[in-house]
């Protein structure tokens, strides 16, 4: 069965870091992508803001480029979305996905998701 497992969300200032953790299972981690997308309140969900594609090239958001940095640690079928200078608008549940082989940023790609963390972000 596929799991996927998000950690880390919780309340930060603005300014503030976060790192967000992916724990994956029940299929072979090396052959998908990985990404977070993330959904704010009364807002579709997002393309991205960040995937690690199965060859390990990595997409982020224009929003996000500069602040969110996405690494996989294959070992530990972990992903990680460490996030830096927190702004407001980043406020959302961040869901983590997977999708079979290469991907970018569209979430159509992406057939499996985690439940979703909590992201606040204060002004």
């Amino acid at each position: 069965e596929v799991q996927l497992v998000e950690s880390g969300g919780g309340l930060v200032q603005a300014g503030g870091s976060l790192r967000l953790s992916c724990a994956a299972s029940g299929f072979t981690f090396d052959d998908y992508a990985i990404g977070w997308f993330r959904q704010a309140p009364g807002k579709e969900r997002e393309g991205g803001p960040c995937v690690v594609s199965s060859d390990g090239t990595t997409y982020y958001a224009d929003s996000v480029k500069g602040r969110f940095t996405i690494a996989s640690d294959n070992a530990k079928n972990t992903v990680y979305l460490k996030m830096n200078s927190l702004k407001p608008e980043d406020t959302a549940v961040y869901y983590c996905a997977a999708a079979w082989g290469a991907a970018d940023l569209n979430s159509r790609l992406f057939d499996y998701w985690g439940q979703g963390t909590q992201v606040t972000v204060s002004s």
